[in-house]
């Protein structure tokens, strides 16, 4: 049998005894070094890196056991990954399992289940709340926004997943955030924007508002106080890497100036460096209109 039969066999992937089965030791460690197979994890093999799904498996078949993923692994299964955790997340399965910097096995008792393409994972509102507990506030919001914003669960199912995690470290924290959830949020930054809006005291902002200008074309904005005619806009580094996406915001914000709309730009600095001078700058906007109706 060939290395590939071997490795079709059980998904692209091999542990070291079936490599063994069709060829000599100094021969597989060459093709490891060639880099023809790597190391998936201990003893077991593939041709090429495996995604997630792959990884998993790997570890099924060095375990005997069908693992059951959870934390940031369950989140980026289901969509709502905010902290690109690239580690791989999984619940005890009962036999031995080293941790490292690529695996975190961990022990969650009463933790409900629920399959996601034929994998066992903690259920998306339980996944959100166990991870937001382990979060500064802003970045907790973010999460619970994210698993909101893919339709992976609702505020009733946080609540309840909540409820269940009574008594758990940070569990408090992540109470006091269920009254902000938003899943209109579509980024981590807006939730951070966000919430920056409440501590301050400032009105709730309209989010994801729209707005169809004097061209009749419509616009969308991150933030918006419509009576006083002031959005907000949260400018992302990475969004304004191309040319075309910078003349988009230029026109954007042309056409609301247009409207009499006062546009207030916001960057990562002002959320987590300057919190207190965004709040006065939009508190001053706010004043302003009010002062002119």
């Amino acid at each position: 049998m060939s290395i590939d039969e071997v490795l079709a066999l059980h998904r692209g992937l091999a542990t070291r005894e079936q490599l063994l089965s069709t060829m000599s030791r100094n021969k597989l460690d060459a093709y490891v070094r060639k880099g023809a197979l790597v190391r998936v994890w201990h003893n077991v093999y593939a041709s090429a890196v495996p995604g997630l799904s792959g990884q998993l498996a790997g570890l099924d078949l060095m375990t005997g056991k069908s693992i059951v993923a959870c934390m940031a692994t369950a989140a980026q299964m289901y969509g709502f990954d905010t902290e690109a955790d690239d580690r791989i997340h999984v619940l005890d399965p009962g036999v031995r399992m080293r941790p490292s910097s690529r695996l975190m096995v961990h022990q969650r008792t009463g933790a409900p289940l629920r399959k996601v393409n034929d994998r066992l994972v903690t259920a998306p509102a339980w996944t959100a709340v166990e991870i937001a507990r382990e979060l500064w506030r802003p970045r907790a919001l973010a999460t619970l926004d994210a698993a909101l914003h893919c339709g992976a669960c609702t505020v009733g199912e946080l609540d309840a997943a909540i409820r269940e995690q009574k008594g758990r470290r940070g569990i408090v924290r992540v109470r006091d955030l269920l009254a902000y959830v938003d899943g209109r949020s579509e980024s981590p930054m807006e939730s951070e924007a966000r919430l920056v809006f409440i501590d301050g005291g400032l009105p709730r902002p309209e989010v994801q508002y729209e707005i169809v200008d004097r061209c009749g074309d419509l616009w969308r904005v991150d933030f918006a106080w419509p009576d006083a005619m002031v959005v907000a806009e949260y400018e992302s580094m990475e969004w304004h890497a191309s040319p075309e996406a910078l003349r988009h915001d230029r026109k954007k914000f042309a056409r609301l100036q247009e409207c009499e709309y006062t546009v207030v730009p916001i960057v990562v600095d002002d959320v987590r460096r300057r919190p207190s001078d965004l709040v006065a700058r939009i508190f001053s906007h706010l004043h302003r209109a009010e002062l002119a109706s």
